[in-house]
């Protein structure tokens, strides 16, 4: 490189280390807005909010899927392959709950865990 140039670069980067110090000091009273729709909770309670609220979906559909399988089997009208479809659907619902919970019941006992409160 020739001299102008690297006087040039030199300058540049000056100015802009000079720039960037300067917008830093300029930041320190600027108040960020408050109201852009963020959560202001700490991450465990917002991951606390997220089960709750994926435990209440689940909780939902296994209502429908109970009601379902419980009208397909009371409209069999007596056919042997419809009960026993009916009864296969309920029997996988229930089973599902059961998944469900465990899980439940597995993420409640290591947050307890984690936290160092014990088992239960």
């Amino acid at each position: 490189m020739k001299t102008g140039e690297t006087r040039k670069m030199f300058y540049l980067s000056a100015l802009s280390l000079a720039f960037l110090f300067g917008l830093g000091a300029h930041a320190e009273g600027v108040k960020l807005p408050t109201d852009v729709g963020l959560p202001s909770a700490s991450i465990p309670v917002i991951l606390e909010g997220l089960v709750r609220w994926l435990l209440y979906i689940f909780g939902f559909l296994a209502i429908i899927s109970f009601l379902i399988s419980g009208i397909l089997y009371l409209t069999s009208a007596g056919d042997e392959d419809s009960q026993k479809k009916a009864k296969n659907q309920m029997r996988w619902s229930i089973i599902g709950v059961i998944v469900g919970l465990a899980g439940l019941v597995a993420i409640t006992a290591i947050d307890r865990l984690l936290r160092g409160g014990g088992w239960f």
